[in-house]
């Protein structure tokens, strides 16, 4: 255990940290958009201000995205947005590839993962996000020793692993103690983020489905206000983290 508590400190002080989503800015609400299918779509959540982009590779999801088709143009986004690979109950040797590749800049595990799983992850240096569908606070508890770079907190549907557009009760989170980055997703709008912010002042925000279009398409107008709803709450932070 002390072998990967170790590799998961180097993890927290590598060199893709230095980008703005997994720099650990102790004053800055940080917030990824989930589900990019298209160049244009990333290109728009980038000039809206995301800080990180997710990449939804689980066949089973309507976001899914064969990213091996699409390798060029992810490789050229800009090197300060992080680029994150979302996976559900994949393969070991499957993790562990995309963690190795210069794509990817981190890996969110949306599955049923265990923690020898992560722990065979921390040694390649990259950051590991863990999501959970939130039943109850005592599952949150018991992952709070996860050697990964921090844990976010989604909605549960029987049968569904996220991007469902539901939220569950926040202020439940306040019941939580960990001592990782805490990221709040499911249901979140630009309606309703400030609030969330405000209630948990978690980490950073992440949405799908709430900055959707009709189509499934990433609206722009929608990941704009949901950004500047984000930085609202903090705009008179004294920190400015170096961004």
């Amino acid at each position: 255990m002390e072998d990967t508590e170790t590799d998961y400190r180097r993890v927290t002080a590598n060199s893709f940290n230095t980008k703005r989503f997994f720099s650990k800015c102790e004053d800055r609400v940080y917030v990824k958009i989930c589900g990019i299918k298209n160049e244009a779509d990333a290109e728009a959540a980038i000039e809206s201000g995301a800080d990180a982009l997710g990449f939804n590779l689980y066949p089973g999801s309507r976001r899914y995205l064969q990213w091996q088709k699409e390798i060029a143009w992810i490789r050229e986004l800009p090197a300060e947005v992080s680029r994150v690979a979302v996976v559900v109950n994949t393969a070991l040797d499957e993790a562990t590839r995309l963690l190795e590749m210069d794509v990817f800049d981190g890996l969110q595990l949306h599955g049923e993962e265990s923690r020898e799983f992560c722990e065979s992850l921390a040694k390649h240096r990259k950051p590991v996000l863990k999501a959970l569908r939130f039943k109850n606070v005592d599952l949150v508890q018991q992952v709070g020793g996860y050697p990964v770079f921090g844990f976010l907190i989604d909605s549960h549907r029987e049968g569904a692993f996220g991007g469902t557009g539901e939220r569950f009760d926040w202020a439940l989170l306040k019941m939580v103690n960990l001592d990782k980055p805490l990221i709040i997703a499911g249901g979140l709008t630009p309606e309703n983020v400030a609030e969330a912010i405000r209630e948990i002042r978690p980490y950073a925000v992440d949405v799908a489905s709430g900055v959707e279009n009709t189509e499934g398409r990433k609206d722009k107008k929608k990941m704009q206000d949901f950004v500047a709803a984000a930085r609202e709450t903090t705009k008179n932070s004294q920190k400015t983290c170096g961004f």
